[in-house]
């Protein structure tokens, strides 16, 4: 399937966040609280981009993680939208828009926040890793 094929399968939310860099409500979003161990892959192309391991409770409502899965899949860009200057976060593989990084993330861990979209995300739960042909990142929750 390509990538056009892929987009019409999206919701209006997921299309409006990662083709419209929209943001979606804090807090009324599917994986801001979620605690399941698991992988976090771009909605659109099923690219890995985070891990459950990473992920923290920040209080700002979305999912929020001290680091991607590997740098090679994640893009930052200079944004200068509604009068702020952030970094925002993109998928390399399928330029989705994913959310924003920010500099105010635990110490311990490098300090910084991913502040990513829920909509942005398919969650694949620790259990199904194999059945969804994510196996190789079984490793991860050992």
């Amino acid at each position: 399937m390509d990538k056009t094929e892929r987009l019409t399968k999206l919701t209006p939310m997921q299309y409006q966040v990662t083709q419209l860099n929209a943001t979606e409500p804090p807090f009324q979003n599917e994986y801001w609280n979620n605690t399941e161990d698991g992988l976090y892959v771009d909605v659109v192309s099923g690219k890995p981009l985070f891990s459950s391991r990473d992920q923290y409770d920040a209080g700002c409502g979305w999912p929020s993680f001290t680091r991607p899965l590997t740098s090679d899949e994640i893009v930052e860009k200079t944004d200068l939208s509604h009068g702020m200057r952030r970094v925002e976060v993109r998928s390399q593989t399928a330029d989705s828009h994913l959310g924003h990084v920010f500099s105010d993330g635990p110490r311990e861990t490098g300090g910084l926040r991913y502040c990513i979209n829920s909509a942005s995300l398919r969650f694949i739960p620790k259990a199904d890793l194999d059945k969804e042909g994510y196996g190789e990142y079984r490793r991860l929750f050992e």
